[in-house]
């Protein structure tokens, strides 16, 4: 039995984008549950409900387009999830069977660039959650005179921050699994007690002031959670099930990928529109802060332990992304070990958290911006590798396909990629950004006046960008029947695989 079983001690992982033989197979699809959970049982999912209820909508609005959301972009996850079992690859390794050995390293690199932000985001944000527990607690050594933490501390904690982060991650897979399991049970339960303790902050008989929006508006509401949420792990999938079994029925993957995502965020959602809803004053101040706004509404004796608890679960999901961001630089073609790529990873996460804590003037407009941007050509990749699915199933998922040209693959899927150069054009064309230096880059489809609509300022643009990629390709591989395959290849029929 293979190192990476699991029915010994946890060893180093040695598996880096090839497919996992048979033989190093186990585990069934209720193991995904308490990775995705672990990841997203956080303080910042209420949060997430504060920031789609500021985009104008009624509390009932924005719960129901915020659950919707959540629940379309992480069933997207686990469909495309359904890939890692059948080629036992990482979902982008596998996207090279789509777009090509050597054309998938665009999609490759914006979906390394939406890890690295999510990593940049969540580690800053852990830093400074303890930066702040260390101001009150040590005022003497860690605070400034109006009580905020000094920058000496914020610094400090954010490399032990960075560092747990990285060591789990280079250990790979097998470790970062079990240590979900335990991180998932204790957050749950802290979790479960702040929801108790933050219900009476809730001002019930004030519900129900904010007028109702448009439908445009609630569309972006619901655009937005797809991108807080689901979109940007479209291309994780396949990283944390690509060790089951290959005939591991889809269903079950999908099932408890989708769950493990969307449960604890959208019941958080819930909490963070009734408290926005309730108390104006909340949303301004989690635009700024997103997580000191709530953890002040809490009494300091359970102050410091729920600390202690964001920051577990902020670094479970530093955990994950940093070993999928790995994966991702592998993907890329770079030579090199996993200790490498993670301190390459390193790297990059220490500048983008100078960006977000010392040059950003709003972490909200930074975070809204980032998301929607990199959801543009993440969702069009997710939306062209789920129409090809059906390419892939038909030629019995073929890994050799993921190879380069001369060892079974092609260089470059011409059809893909121009679908995926189109739709990306199409929705960073229609999306605007309140981040001063990425608005430079995006809107530019727009007239001034159609920049200041709501089909803009909610970023649609991204749904109608995905739906383009989807459809340009489908157009070009079933009806044109471009199909692209090897000279001289022959075509597999499929096995009964689900």
């Amino acid at each position: 039995m293979s190192s990476n079983s699991g029915n010994t001690g946890v060893r180093l992982e040695t598996n880096g984008v090839n497919p996992i033989p048979e033989h190093e197979r186990y585990g069934t699809p209720f193991g995904l549950f308490p990775v995705w959970f672990s990841w997203n049982v956080s303080i910042l999912g209420i949060t997430y409900g504060i920031y789609v209820y500021s985009l104008g909508m009624s509390f009932l609005q924005a719960i129901v387009f915020g659950v919707i959301g959540y629940f379309l972009s992480s069933t997207l996850v686990g469909i495309l999830a359904v890939g890692g079992p059948r080629t036992g690859l990482p979902t982008l390794t596998q996207t090279r069977m789509a777009f090509g050995f050597k054309g998938n390293k665009f999609p490759t690199l914006f979906a390394y660039i939406s890890n690295m932000g999510w990593k940049v985001t969540i580690i800053t944000l852990s830093a400074t959650t303890g930066a702040d527990l260390f101001a009150k607690l040590f005022p003497s050594l860690c605070a400034n005179a109006d009580g905020t933490y000094t920058t000496t501390c914020l610094v400090c904690w954010f490399i032990v921050v960075l560092f747990l982060s990285m060591s789990v991650a280079v250990y790979g897979y097998q470790l970062i699994v079990r240590v979900e399991k335990y991180i998932a049970v204790v957050t749950s339960i802290m979790t479960v007690i702040f929801i108790f303790m933050i219900i009476p902050h809730i001002n019930f008989s004030a519900l129900g002031s904010h007028e109702s929006a448009d439908f445009i508006t609630c569309i972006g509401g619901m655009v937005m959670a797809m991108t807080m949420v689901g979109l940007g792990f479209l291309n994780y999938g396949g990283d944390f099930c690509r060790y089951l079994p290959k005939n591991t029925k889809a269903g079950g993957i999908i099932f408890w990928t989708s769950l493990g995502i969307s449960l604890p965020v959208a019941v958080l959602l819930i909490l963070g529109v009734l408290l926005a809803d309730s108390n104006p004053d909340l949303t301004a101040a989690a635009a700024s802060q997103p997580i000191g706004a709530l953890t002040a509404l809490l009494p300091f004796w359970f102050y410091v332990p729920f600390c202690i608890v964001i920051i577990i679960s902020l670094l479970s999901a530093a955990m994950t992304g940093v070993y999928s961001s790995g994966l991702a630089l592998m993907a890329l073609g770079l030579p090199t070990s996993r200790a490498v790529t993670t301190a390459l990873n390193a790297l990059i996460i220490a500048f983008g958290a100078f960006y977000l804590l010392f040059v950003s003037d709003s972490f909200l407009s930074t975070f809204q911006a980032f998301l929607a941007a990199v959801s543009v050509v993440l969702g069009s990749m997710g939306a062209i590798e789920l129409v090809d699915f059906i390419r892939q199933k038909r030629l019995n998922w073929d890994v050799s396909l993921a190879q380069p040209l001369g060892s079974g693959g092609l260089n470059y899927r011409k059809g893909a990629l121009f679908s995926l150069i189109v739709a990306s054009i199409i929705g960073l064309g229609t999306i605007t950004s309140w981040d001063p230096n990425i608005a430079h880059f995006v809107g530019f489809l727009l007239t001034e006046e159609t920049k200041q609509s709501v089909f803009a300022s909610a970023n649609v643009g991204v749904i109608v960008s995905m739906a383009a990629g989807a459809a340009i390709y489908a157009i070009i591989t079933f009806v044109l029947g471009k199909t692209e395959l090897p000279d001289n290849y022959a075509e597999k029929r499929p096995k009964c695989v689900r």
